[in-house]
């Protein structure tokens, strides 16, 4: 992996102008070509109204799906677009039955909230869910997710990239231990997606959320479900609509056939100005290429690792490239004050509890940026003390 990208990409990012964009594992830096997008859904609207529909709006939350596939290793026609992850993940445990012995959801504590949320909810369905516990809130121990996983178990649902600490958890050997024991693997790839690259045929997963938010640059309402083909073809969502009909214009409330692909995990009417808004950073995450967006992820990352050591701050980040993704986040006290004062002058991070000060640099940021993040936070702590 060579770190090539060519700086002139960023005239694509106006807010790159304005301010030191370093929050892309929260929310990516909009494209020229947003706006673009949504001016056209709104020219799409206005100008054929109802017969956009029969003009390429039905087809794409699985044409998005599409391009969403090139960057993860997905099939095409095997990924789907969906308001958000919630919204995904219930679709995908939908399919599963929960009524029986085999019933466990297994996963860790380290797993996003909302996902955490869902699983409990589906305990009034049967369900069992486990939590494995974090070590020092950055890692999973791997040994003790593969031990919590037997032939009472459904489904292990874990983060790819856990979002606190970015340690990348090793998914593969999940896979062939669940696989073992008869489960299926649902990962998330929020943190991963657009900024570490993965195949989701290599990695062997049965199914994948993750959502275009983050470091596709795709804006909120994006998010997405890739099923495993030959997986998608047995299973049968109970939280649907009728764009998973087979023939869902043919209005038949009689009779319900599901469609194949991802289409057979879709829901009611697609959300088409979202959409079309995500087009433009998928484009681009796709044009500059996975491997030269991870070279430059790994390279201004170790930047501030060494930073942080020279200076004495603690991290919640593995040093180690082979686990960590995109973020660095630096465990510093009063460390929500401290974004606040770097937010202040213009230097946009963020905070999570548990963790600290969250640094994502992404492949349109420059090492001068990252210089004088780190700048500030040194003159900051300075005056602190």
């Amino acid at each position: 992996m060579t770190d090539t990208i060519d700086l002139s990409i960023r005239d694509q990012f106006p807010i790159l102008a304005k301010k030191n964009y370093l929050v892309s594992h929260s929310l990516g830096a909009m494209p020229v070509g947003a706006r673009e997008g949504l001016v056209r859904y709104a020219d799409e609207w206005e100008t054929k109204g109802v017969v956009a529909w029969e003009e390429g709006w039905w087809e794409l939350p699985v044409t998005i799906g599409d391009k969403v596939g090139a960057i993860i290793g997905a099939p095409r026609g095997s990924v789907g677009m969906q308001p958000n992850v919630s919204l995904a993940t219930g679709v995908f445990l939908s399919s599963l039955p929960f009524d029986g012995k085999r019933n466990k959801i297994v996963t860790t504590e380290m797993n996003f909230p909302t996902n955490l949320y869902l699983f409990e909810g589906w305990e009034s369905l049967g369900a069992r869910v486990v939590r494995v516990p974090a070590n020092d809130d950055v890692i999973v121990d791997t040994e003790k997710l593969l031990a919590a996983i037997d032939g009472e178990t459904q489904v292990v649902a874990i983060s790819h990239v856990l979002f606190r600490s970015s340690y990348i958890q090793d998914v593969a050997a999940v896979v062939a231990k669940a696989h073992e024991a008869g489960a299926l693997v649902l990962i998330d790839v929020y943190q991963s997606a657009g900024t570490v690259p993965f195949d989701v045929i290599d990695l062997g997963v049965d199914a994948a959320v993750g959502g275009c938010l983050k470091w596709l640059c795709g804006g909120p309402g994006n998010a997405f479900l890739y099923v495993r083909p030959d997986r998608a073809r047995e299973l049968k969502p109970r939280l649907t609509g009728w764009q998973s009909h087979e023939k869902p214009f043919a209005f038949d409330a009689g009779s319900f056939k599901r469609a194949e692909g991802a289409w057979r995990f879709l829901t009611g009417t697609p959300t088409i100005a979202t959409m079309r808004a995500a087009e433009a950073g998928l484009d681009i995450v796709h044009a500059v290429g996975m491997d030269s967006i991870r070279a430059k992820s790994l390279r201004l990352t170790r930047l501030i690792l060494d930073r942080c050591e020279r200076e004495g701050w603690p991290v919640k980040s593995p040093r180690d490239d082979a686990v960590r993704g995109g973020t660095v986040t630096i465990a510093l006290r009063e460390a929500e004050q401290l974004k606040d004062e770097l937010i202040r002058r213009d230097i946009l991070v963020d905070y999570r509890p548990k963790a600290g000060v969250r640094i994502a640099p992404h492949f349109y940021n420059t090492d001068d940026e990252v210089t004088a993040a780190l700048d500030a936070i040194a003159s900051i702590v300075s005056d602190a003390r």
